[in-house]
């Protein structure tokens, strides 16, 4: 069907339009202005952050570690350079203007002299000025070689978790077998508790530290310490907040002076008062609690790079006294407060997630960071939590579609109809808004973890579809994501990957001639998988013992209540009184499901193959075996409710259960088993070869919990009930399942498809799956981008948690994105 007579979804009707020269746009022109001026431009490394948080960090060693962290961001708060967007009605940002990326060289120091690279990568390029670059090699660069985590981290894992890892003979480059993901970012996804921000204010907090420091008894070494340099943290940071807040309002005092529009002079005059005011102290109206928490969202990125940035909690329940009153009092209206937040919006989509490891940017790309704002869901007494702010925001994302923030709705069974329709009505916008989360499932799981109902009532969404509670959750170590696509190909190969020829990268489960029986196949998989896993364990083992070395948070600790209960940094391996919920990625779930079910059916049931006959056509990637493939390809596959296949996806899920279930407290924490791998999927793939359900070597493995590409022919409610079926409801050890689903426009036109879609999300509530996704789009929409990017620089997609344009993916992950099934309710 050509694109011409296709039924578009709202987004791709746009985008028409907008090339037609017929589209007007919606909503406040204000951010369309303030985007339209920004939209497309190559992002910049900006090398503040990393110079002044570099020149500090000289003048403190030997100095307590979260100590050396807060006087480095008093120090770049002094100095760096700061700015007010033409337009803007909100302060502050954490680098130039434009699009922009930061340098974190704590975190990535051993990769800065590769920089330069960044510029012509194909993954999320950055460009960056020669005076910079020379900056970072001759100023920067220098002072962190050795001294990274990544380093340390890499020195101290033993040789049999090394080759799984990073190549022995280069550990700057991954195997993608069982990768880390600790050294790519500096923490996990993350939520503050804005509210405190709002409601007391930093200085306040400053005052409480003081307080408590006067009163230790610095006799007591356990005071002494780390009492004391905890406090004087606190204290520090509070003033680097203010400071930096002031030295907003200072330029806002001076651009006011000389401005000679009245309407921009006023708002500048009344954007100094409002960073004169906040964060130092509680917030008074909307606009002060808005830009109080953006001042601290953006302080948080000088602080550390935190996987995803750090998410925004709950802003339709936190901002909404403040924007009651003000509607209450005449002060401001719903338009008012959604060109408000669409200025926060513009604001995100300026900053740049830069991941400077080559293994970083292939797990995120299109620049990727969501930070989410939660909606909905239930109150701490498990009321229903939907009010007005709820519908604006859902208002405002369809209005004005851009990526940020990452919308995230959560759902209950007794979330209200008209919630329901108005996420259902984003939804057919077609730019992968918003995500969904289930109360039903993650409730229960939290409380089972040891959570209160009222703190599991109440939790975030933070990072692609994991959840946070805000004051409560502790674990701040990224964990590693496990390629069991690599698994079965050990098998194969007994022990060895045909990318890394002869060498033996994990144990023997023997030569393919003596695997007779299915049982022993699964028996040799099952020990590859648990032996994976065995290394990923150990590796996090080492992740946690050496973090707190290397990384403080001194913004995070002082608004986390069991940090300041305890005088603990955020990144201590153990803080008394949280929950330390961390979690592992299994990687290409439906590619070794239907893997397995293929080799089960074909080979030990049917005989319609040996396994020498597989072995061959795999290894020689299909070539001469098409008939083969075929036979493959029509194998049960999972994402069809088909009890064959599902049954084998419950069991490889049972056994990592089992595993987790046994040796995660060993190491410390609750280490749950996940499915979320943000963009691995595709660099994962690249590292093995042909498998069993057809799939050609190198490319991208099944993403999620989601059914491999093409295999789930039943329609979107099978994948439902196949993502049920491989559930193990027995273990407590679960955590988020992303399940993208991609359904034609056609499809959902309309109130019946308004209908049809509350009706699925219904569906899946029911079934207590954790999380669930859209893209409703035509690919013939998808093909056309690929082949004339500049005509659809707008074009938005979902491509893991987040959404990103379309033109800024790798052709790979275009294709990934292209080549999921396009399904019809």
């Amino acid at each position: 069907m050509a694109l011409a007579t296709a039924l578009l979804s709202p987004q791709e009707q746009r985008l028409e339009d907008e090339r037609q020269g017929r589209h007007q746009a919606a909503g406040r022109p204000r951010p369309y202005a303030i985007f339209n001026a920004i939209k497309g431009t190559k992002p910049i490394i900006d090398i503040e952050r990393a110079k002044y948080f570099t020149a500090s960090f000289k003048t403190t060693e030997g100095q307590p570690l979260i100590l050396r962290w807060a006087k480095a961001l008093k120090h770049i708060a002094g100095n760096i350079t700061v700015y007010i967007d033409d337009r803007q009605l909100l302060a502050s940002r954490a680098g130039c203007p434009g699009r922009y990326g930061l340098i974190y060289p704590e975190l990535d120091g051993c990769f800065l002299g590769k920089v330069a690279e960044l510029t012509n990568r194909v993954e999320s390029p950055f460009s960056i000025s020669e005076e910079d670059l020379r900056c970072i090699e001759q100023e920067i660069a220098p002072y962190w070689q050795g001294r990274t985590f990544y380093e340390d981290l890499a020195r101290s894992l033993p040789p049999d978790v090394l080759r799984v890892t990073y190549d022995p003979d280069e550990i700057t480059k991954s195997r993608y077998i069982v990768n880390e993901t600790a050294t790519m970012r500096s923490a996990l996804q993350w939520v503050h508790d804005f509210e405190k921000v709002l409601q007391k204010g930093f200085k306040a907090i400053r005052q409480e530290a003081e307080e408590r420091l006067a009163a230790l008894d610095l006799f007591d070494p356990q005071d002494a310490l780390e009492k004391a340099p905890f406090l004087e943290a606190v204290i520090l940071v509070a003033d680097a907040i203010v400071i930096w807040a002031k030295r907003h309002a200072a330029l806002a005092a001076r651009l006011a002076a000389t401005e000679v529009d009245p309407q921009r002079k006023a708002e500048l005059q009344a954007l100094t008062a409002i960073c004169e005011w906040v964060p130092e102290n509680p917030a008074r109206t909307f606009h002060e609690a808005v830009q109080a928490q953006w001042f601290t969202q953006m302080f948080s990125r000088l602080e550390q790079k935190t996987g995803a940035t750090i998410s925004n909690g709950r802003m339709d329940q936190y901002f909404y006294p403040f924007y009651r009153a003000d509607v209450e009092q005449g002060r401001l209206d719903a338009e008012g407060a959604k060109e408000l937040l669409e200025c926060m919006w513009v604001g995100m989509a300026q900053y740049m997630d830069l991941y400077v490891s080559p293994a970083g940017a292939c797990f995120n790309e299109a620049y990727a960071h969501w930070e989410a704002v939660t909606i909905g869901g239930q109150d701490e007494n498990g009321e229903d939590a939907t009010n007005e702010l709820t519908y604006l925001f859902l208002e405002s994302k369809r209005e004005f579609p851009i990526n940020y923030p990452d919308l995230a709705a959560r759902v209950h069974a007794r979330s209200p109809g008209r919630y329901l329709y108005e996420i259902a009505e984003t939804v057919k916008e077609g730019s992968g808004f918003p995500k969904l989360i289930n109360d039903e499932e993650v409730i229960p799981l939290l409380v089972a973890k040891g959570a209160a109902f009222r703190e599991a009532n109440t939790y975030a969404v933070s990072g692609c579809t994991e959840v946070r509670m805000p004051n409560r959750d502790t674990y701040t170590s990224p964990c590693a994501y496990v390629n069991i696509a690599a698994a079965l190909e050990l098998v194969l190969y007994n022990g060895r990957m045909k990318i890394y020829g002869p060498e033996f990268l994990t144990l023997a489960t023997g030569e393919l001639d003596s695997l007779a029986t299915w049982e022993d196949f699964w028996q040799a998989y099952l020990t590859q998988q648990t032996y994976l896993l065995k290394q990923a364990f150990k590796q996090q083992y080492l992740v946690n013992s050496l973090r707190e070395k290397h990384f403080a948070a001194p913004l995070g600790s002082t608004l986390h209540d069991q940090c300041q209960k305890q005088y603990k940094d955020l990144h201590a391996a153990q803080i008394a009184g949280g929950i330390d919920l961390g979690y592992f990625d299994i990687i290409g779930y439906g590619t070794v499901v239907d893997s397995l079910a293929a080799i089960k059916k074909l080979v030990y049931e049917d005989r319609k193959l040996s396994l020498a006959e597989l072995f061959a056509a795999l290894d020689n990637n299909f070539a001469g075996y098409e008939a083969t493939r075929q036979l493959l390809l029509n194998a049960p596959r999972y994402g069809n409710n088909d009890p064959y296949a599902d049954g084998l996806a419950k069991s490889i899920d049972l056994a990592a259960l089992e595993f987790t279930h046994k040796y995660s407290r060993t190491i410390g924490a609750s280490l749950d088993l996940r499915y979320v791998p943000v963009t691995s999927h595709v660099p994962f793939g690249k590292v093995v070869g042909a498998t069993a359900n057809g799939r050609k070597a190198g490319t991208a493995l099944s993403d999620g919990s989601s059914a491999s590409h093409g295999a789930d022919t039943k329609g979107p409610t099978a994948v439902l009930m196949s993502n049920a079926n491989s559930k193990n409801l027995g273990y407590k050890e679960r955590a988020a399942r992303l399940l993208n689903i991609k359904l034609s426009p056609a499809c959902v036109q309309g109130e019946a498809g308004t209908d049809k879609i509350t009706a699925f999300i219904r569906s899946w509530c029911d079934l207590k799956l954790w999380h669930l996704q859209f893209n409703i789009i035509n690919k013939e929409t998808l093909l056309a981008a690929q082949k004339d990017p500049d005509k659809y620089r707008n074009l938005l997609v979902r491509v893991a948690g987040y959404s990103a344009y379309f033109i800024d993916l790798s052709p790979d992950l275009q294709n990934d994105v292209i080549a999921r099934t396009e399904h019809s309710l």
